[in-house]
């Protein structure tokens, strides 16, 4: 409940509330009257304001330009930061999960521009809008969802005009002339004819450092040697908190208010100027710099403590052991050069199913103390899923004589086998009558094959091929 002028009004709603009838906005006196009983309770739109600030620090997780949308919104430009988690819709899937978890009811959109994607969160299912879509998906949405004002609202309804369609159509001097420029401003906002500036977040905590310069600066040169500054700046900050850098987001303000930002992450905490600014370099061809920038900040939003050590030259490296080299360096580099999710290492996962045996791993993860059975050997590639061979064996249990796989006859000269396999019912119950023979093949052209029957040869099993050469 809030206070306007001399009425008390809602400020919010639950979902109980509302399947009564009740909306923010309406008299609390009417409000009781429709409910009795009703239990009201002091709006407090400073700590709300707070709560919205911490939520978006938090989602810097995924991008590094959040800015608030009161009361109860956020706008997160992903530009550059969607392949770091696999894509668009994984990115918005992440998010959605970890705020169910933690009892946070939202409605995600993505689309070309804030305004497009804040109408679809608010006034229709949220979802992606595929690049140039935003006119068809804000069509059928109520002109509310163009962030109008009430008055500019109601002018429009007044003459029938309820949709966004409606107004796209329309020639743009006589909406200007009848409803004045706030429709005509609101509409190119939505569909990206109207840059949209977010202003950023910046948790204040967050080492940080900034260079503003005497004139707008936006050659690459010019651009690298700011880069090299401000690394040179920030980690004497680290050394003095004893952290170092997990990720770094760097911000350029553009004399438009179109921030431009990138971001990078290291595989280890790192506060070395020079390779952060190597792969703060890498990055820089995303960057536009419009008419100019005027301001850089660099920011270390993610840190880990990080105790000094001594430097050893390469040479005691690998005189120690390739297991001595730090390969966090070339990590990070192919990182930003390659994105997360094609820089990984395997690790090897207790089960009997080839394809459940392995998985992926941050490049630099301490080992797990799985290692895989030196007695059971496995080709040096698996295929997923299995491909559909056509093989003909002698004998039942007996390896095939010859098989045909892409339209090509491999005659085989040795084999060894069979390795059978059962299924794990314990993960599903489809899999308890599951069963496996593996065959080890080399043909007469000493190519080597990973060959199994899904089901003994009197139950006509089928062949597959799973793998290929030999580990």
């Amino acid at each position: 409940m809030a206070q306007d002028g001399a009425r008390r009004v809602l400020a919010g709603v639950d979902a109980a509330a509302r399947r009564f009838g009740l909306y923010p906005g309406m008299s609390a006196a009417h409000a009781q009257a429709l409910v009795p009983g009703l239990h009201l309770v002091p709006a407090a739109p400073e700590a709300d304001a707070a709560g919205l600030e911490r939520l978006g620090l938090w989602c810097q997780r995924y991008a590094p330009i959040v800015a608030t949308d009161p009361p109860d919104g956020l706008l997160i430009d992903i530009t550059g930061a969607a392949h770091l988690f696999g894509g668009e819709a994984p990115l918005l899937a992440d998010i959605s999960a970890r705020l169910e978890r933690t009892g946070i009811a939202a409605r995600l959109a993505l689309a070309d521009t804030p305004g497009c994607a804040w109408g679809l969160a608010r006034f229709g299912e949220g979802g992606i809008v595929p690049p140039g879509g935003a006119a068809q998906v804000l069509a059928p949405l109520p002109v509310a969802a163009l962030r109008l004002g009430s008055e500019a609202q109601r002018a429009l309804q007044d003459v029938g005009l309820t949709r966004i369609g409606g107004l796209t159509d329309k020639p743009r001097a006589a909406l200007r002339l009848r409803f004045g420029a706030e429709v005509l401003f609101r509409l190119d906002r939505a569909l990206g004819y109207e840059p949209e500036p977010l202003a950023a977040l910046v948790a204040p905590e967050s080492p940080r450092v900034a260079l503003r310069f005497a004139e707008p600066v936006g050659a690459r040169e010019t651009l690298e040697r700011v880069v090299t500054d401000l690394c040179a700046r920030l980690v004497p900050e680290l050394e003095r908190r004893g952290l170092g850098a997990r990720r770094l987001d760097l911000i350029f303000a553009r004399v438009d208010r179109l921030d431009q930002a990138i971001r990078i992450g290291t595989a280890r905490p790192s506060r070395d100027a020079a390779h952060l600014t190597r792969l703060l370099a890498e990055r820089l061809a995303l960057v536009d710099p419009g008419f100019g920038i005027e301001e850089a900040v660099l920011c270390a939003s993610r840190v880990e403590p990080l105790a000094e050590h001594q430097e050893t030259h390469l040479a005691s490296h690998l005189a120690a052991g390739p297991q001595a080299l730090d390969l966090a360096a070339l990590i990070d580099t192919l990182l930003v050069r390659l994105g997360a999710a094609r820089v990984y290492r395997l690790a090897p996962v207790e089960s009997d199913l080839p394809e459940r045996a392995v998985r992926r791993v941050p490049a630099l993860a301490a080992p797990l103390g799985v290692v895989w059975p030196t007695d059971l050997p496995r080709p040096a590639r698996l295929l997923a899923p299995p491909e559909p061979v056509t093989a003909m064996a002698e004998i039942p249990d007996a390896p095939p004589l010859f098989f045909v796989w892409r339209n090509t006859r491999h005659r085989i000269a040795r084999a060894d086998g069979p390795e059978r396999i059962l299924g794990e019912w314990w993960v599903t119950d489809a899999e308890a009558d599951l069963t496996r023979d593996y065959y080890r093949v080399e043909t007469e052209a000493g190519e080597r094959f990973w060959l199994f029957r899904d089901g003994p040869m009197q139950a006509n099993g089928r062949w597959w091929l799973h793998g290929l050469g030999e580990a």
